[in-house]
């Protein structure tokens, strides 16, 4: 079967595992969007470390699971988010004002989108945590 996203196909690995009572879970393909991804969901204290397995191929990557993350999701088609919408997309993604994370992919790199929004910058969506 072909894979239409790679970082949808991750984010549902991570999701599955996560229910599932894991403690870490294999991703393959290796792609920079979902390192990028795991980055943000890491600097905010959702899953644990991660390591890159180089194998030659597509890569893998190992990420360690601390059971705090109750879903992760990919937003698809990428529809833009400017500074003044964001937090429309907020309230319609995220299940409570304290917690949970957009990703956005901007021109000064992925973050969350508190970063976002302290750099005044919009961008395109990605996917959701909390």
């Amino acid at each position: 079967m072909v894979r239409m996203s790679v970082l949808a196909d991750a984010l549902k690995s991570i999701n599955n595992a996560e229910k599932h009572g894991k403690r870490q879970v294999l991703l393959r393909p290796c792609s920079k969007v979902i390192v990028k991804f795991l980055q943000v969901m890491m600097r905010n204290g959702y899953i644990g470390e991660f390591e890159i397995v180089d194998d030659h191929r597509a890569g893998k990557i190992v990420v360690h699971l601390i059971g705090r993350l109750n879903k992760c999701g990919v937003i698809s088609p990428r529809f833009d988010v400017p500074v003044r919408e964001m937090e429309r997309w907020r309230t319609t993604l995220l299940p409570s004002r304290q917690f949970g994370f957009l990703v956005l992919t901007t021109s000064s790199g992925i973050m969350d989108h508190e970063e976002a929004r302290r750099k005044h910058t919009g961008g395109k969506i990605l996917g959701f945590f909390f």
